[in-house]
């Protein structure tokens, strides 16, 4: 039997409790979980993608089978490159639905191997967003709630 690779893709600008909490569930479904920072060029981020990488490799040092790489084009393209089979996703809400089961279905397409995987987060997750997170602290706020305490960053 082939290794069950997911990879969990994201620009995790920054990683929350939330996806802490869907990579911590995900474990004992995969052999092999990889967190793919993307880059996306729709998206400005607050956090340069090398602070966002060492802040997920210290999150998850202690664990074998997790480990984090960036990446860049299609995401199908990349679970080609690792082995992957597995595309892994988090969803807060009927929106979060929506939204990823159109990219599951457009990903099946450019890639049949792939299945995508969706875990609802835990409901104290649920308004946790890295949107929501990000303009909190441009705008002064306290976000070290909603972030795993790997992730530091200097308060306005």
């Amino acid at each position: 039997m082939s290794k069950r690779i997911a990879l969990f893709p994201g620009t995790f600008d920054p990683i929350t409790i939330g996806h802490a909490n869907i990579v911590e569930r995900a474990m004992p479904l995969f052999d092999e979980i990889v967190i793919g920072i993307g880059t996306n060029s729709n998206k400005s981020t607050l956090f340069p993608i090398e602070q966002r990488e060492a802040w997920i490799s210290e999150m998850y040092k202690n664990h074998k089978n997790v480990r984090v790489e960036k990446y860049e084009g299609l995401t199908v393209k990349f679970c080609e490159v690792l082995g992957a089979n597995y595309i892994l996703r988090g969803l807060r809400n009927m929106a979060d639905f929506d939204y990823e089961k159109n990219i599951a279905q457009m990903n099946k397409l450019v890639y049949p191997k792939v299945e995508t995987v969706f875990l609802m987060c835990d409901p104290a997750f649920t308004p946790i967003s890295s949107s929501i997170v990000r303009d909190l602290i441009k705008n002064g706020g306290d976000a070290s709630a909603y972030l795993p305490p790997q992730v530091q960053y200097k308060h306005s």
